[in-house]
């Protein structure tokens, strides 16, 4: 059975993934809000994973299975273990550095996929970076959908851990 404060990161990590269910701009997603906050939330790193993943994977399978979701999740792993180098600096400008971190890794690593094999870009160099410049425009709502939804979770829980002591993890401090 899981403890209340297992429960409460889950029901909003399956809650932010579900996000992605609404009418959103293009990439203004919860997905690596969701992926830093299971990672620097749960102490347990089966957990850290596995709650992120399995709620990526259950909205992924009402959208649609698309190709190159072994590139976006090997990126959302990433963003994990980006995550649990958080636990101990919960703070908001470590927060905000790992949202911008999490926004450029996603951008390159989704991109990069992007190009080989493709017929629209050169197997160059040159083509490699035409297919950057082409993903810009989606990276910036990338870059503010992480923001926000780092904001809502870090920021949502940190509440909820000042209003219920159950919540609080052992030797872990509130964020500042």
């Amino acid at each position: 059975m899981l403890k209340p404060r297992h429960e409460v990161l889950a029901a909003m990590i399956l809650a932010a993934a579900m996000s992605r269910l609404v009418p959103h701009p293009y990439n203004f997603a919860p997905i690596g809000a969701l992926a830093l906050f299971g990672g620097a939330q749960f102490a347990d790193r089966r957990l850290a994973f596995l709650m992120p993943c399995a709620a990526l994977l259950l909205s992924d399978l009402v959208l649609g299975l698309y190709a190159g979701m072994g590139w976006i999740y090997g990126s959302f792993a990433l963003i994990v273990a980006m995550g649990r180098l958080l636990r101990r600096r919960r703070t908001a400008w470590h927060i905000a550095g790992a949202s911008v971190s999490a926004s450029l890794l996603f951008f390159a690593v989704t991109n990069f996929a992007v190009w080989p094999g493709s017929t629209k870009y050169p197997q160059s160099l040159a083509g490699l970076m035409d297919c950057y410049a082409a993903g810009l425009p989606f990276f910036w709502n990338t870059l503010l959908g992480d923001g926000f939804y780092c904001l809502v979770l870090f920021g949502g829980f940190a509440l909820l851990e000042q209003r219920f002591q159950v919540l609080r993890e052992d030797g872990v401090p509130s964020p500042a």
